[in-house]
């Protein structure tokens, strides 16, 4: 068991939280909540041992293992995959290689009765009792599992780190973590990068391996699918439900209910209260009475009544012009990159006013195939738009592009036409930059900040193809919601390349998935695919056996 005792966390005079407690036991799945700038990350960090707190302290019991996955870590050297993954045992190693060189010495010295012999052998003792009680493990068969279930291909095992993009490194990252098969794993936001088949692979990993979790995620399905518990950290203080969190929601709202009615009472007592000592203050026969009501007033402990983050995204998309029936028609379309062949021979047609989803693991085509539309690179067969077809496209890697030297209304005011230059503000204040943070320069924003103000591109034109490439990366729950339900009332055509399922659900009705290099349609919302999917694979391993 790790418990967290009395822990407070000042910053310039301010209180992020204080004086919280609670323990993790085994096997806890924890979802660690809050709203934006509550201190979840500070804790976690916190529970890594990565920082310190004002006052308070963590204990564990001795050897305990605790793993951290921050947000922004990424692993880049010139290892190759395979051993950057197999420094999870370089601890193990390290013992090993202790041993053997005490052992060495130890058959080489001659004295026999000097301190320093004894130390080795007292050294060599402890270290041997360590290595020989770790159950034996074939590192190499656990490394090559664990990278397979995150997606990488045999021969990537021999490829350099720095070959690959950030979401591939931090999937080694991932794979050190579960090899080292510690006793409490941290995860901030660990879904950001990975696609739908390795999101269930972690699931399915953390759900009947790992001992105990604590993660923090945007991810709906993943958050519960995974958790049994939620801490939520709010105004300074943490609340401990022992269920996941859609049931923790509930919960929150019947708490936040009776807080209100609590607090309604309580005022209501207070001004009585008042009244009374106001109106009964000067007279003799009641002086004890209105001295015993001020005391009461004095010591009376006010009931707080939860914030909540009433800031929200004002989101609707502008009418679409009409385009023709069929925006998107793919005839034999096909890409290749010298010998290696992304997709090919593609045949799909979508239809006006379809909302459709790309699915399929990283690097098997979702993100090539929207440049083919989007005609920025050449391909084989034929791809043809629709009559008046206006594509408004958000990149997966549309909110690292913005300029970060420049404020936030710069940002909008350098591509504003027209009209619109007047209403920058309105749209500014839609996307809940308000105040001064339209000065704020887009250095200093959050991630889901960044994606908030590179998705006002899309509504400063009308458009009726709008393609959008992993648009939920950092943004949170309410704000996904929101663009969700701006997206479903959205009038036309929608490609979505996405791995966020909760998103996906109820928003698209038809998938097309990519992988061993050719795209398939499927006639199924991204449920029906999932559930055709895992029958699919039942059949694969049928097939195996």
């Amino acid at each position: 068991m790790i418990t967290v005792d009395g822990l407070t966390v000042e910053f310039s005079g301010a209180t992020l939280f204080k004086d919280i407690s609670f323990s993790i036991n085994e096997k806890d799945r924890i979802a660690l909540m809050g709203k934006n700038g509550a201190g979840k990350s500070t804790l976690l960090k916190i529970l890594a041992g990565a920082q310190k707190p004002t006052r308070g302290k963590v204990s564990a019991p001795k050897d305990t293992v605790i793993a951290y996955l921050p947000q922004h870590l990424m692993t880049d050297n010139n290892r190759t995959v395979f051993e950057e993954a197999a420094r999870a045992f370089a601890s193990i190693f390290d013992m090993e290689s202790r041993i053997n060189e005490i052992n060495e010495q130890l058959a080489t010295r001659t004295d026999y009765e000097s301190e320093s012999y004894y130390q080795l052998i007292e050294e060599v003792s402890t270290l041997s009792e360590r290595f020989y009680s770790i159950e034996e493990i074939n590192y190499d068969a656990e490394v090559e599992k664990t990278l397979l279930g995150l997606g990488f291909m045999r021969e990537d095992f021999t490829r350099p780190t720095n070959e690959f993009s950030g979401g591939w490194r931090m999937r080694i990252e991932l794979a050190k973590i579960l090899l080292q098969k510690p006793d409490l794993i941290l995860l901030d936001e660990p879904t950001n990068h990975l696609d739908i088949e390795s999101i269930q692979w972690l699931e399915d990993f953390l759900v009947n391996n790992a001992k105990a979790v604590i993660v923090i995620s945007h991810d709906r399905a993943f958050v519960d699918n995974i958790t049994t518990r939620t801490v939520e950290v709010t105004m300074g203080r943490i609340y401990d439900y022992n269920v996941n969190y859609s049931k923790y929601l509930v919960l929150r709202r019947e708490r936040r209910e009776q807080q209100q009615k609590q607090w309604e009472e309580q005022q209501k007592m207070i001004a009585e209260t008042q009244e009374f000592i106001e109106r009964f203050k000067g007279t003799y026969s009641k002086t004890l009475q209105v001295q015993s009501r001020v005391k009461m007033l004095e010591k009376l402990e006010l009931v707080e009544v939860d914030e909540e983050d009433t800031s929200a995204l004002r989101l609707r998309f502008p009418p679409s012009p009409r385009s023709g029936s069929y925006p998107v028609i793919c005839d034999g379309v096909g890409k290749s990159y010298d010998e290696h062949v992304v997709f090919s021979n593609a045949n799909f047609t979508i239809e006006r006013g379809e909302k459709v989803a790309f699915v399929g693991k990283n690097g098997e085509g979702k993100s090539t195939m929207v440049k083919c539309i989007m005609n920025e690179i050449k391909h084989d067969g034929k791809l043809t738009l629709g009559h008046n077809t206006m594509i408004g496209y958000f990149a997966q890697n549309e909110a690292s592009m913005l300029d970060e030297n420049i404020t936030v209304f710069q940002t909008i005011d350098d591509i504003a036409k027209g009209d619109v230059r007047t209403k920058i503000k309105d749209f500014l204040g839609a996307f809940m930059f308000g105040g001064d943070d339209i000065n704020k320069k887009v250095k200093v924003l959050s991630g889901g900040e960044r994606t908030r103000l590179a998705m006002i591109k899309l509504l400063l034109e009308p458009v009726n193809l709008l393609i959008l490439d992993e648009p939920t990366n950092h943004l949170d729950m309410k704000t996904k919601d929101i663009l969700k339900s701006a997206l479903q009332d959205y009038d036309g055509t929608l490609i979505l390349v996405s791995h966020d399922r909760d998103f996906l659900d109820g928003l698209v009705s038809k998938v097309y998935e990519f992988g061993n290099k050719k795209v398939t349609e499927h006639l199924e919302d991204i449920k029906g695919f999932l559930e055709k999917k895992k029958m699919e694979n039942l059949r694969e391993l049928e097939k195996k056996n």
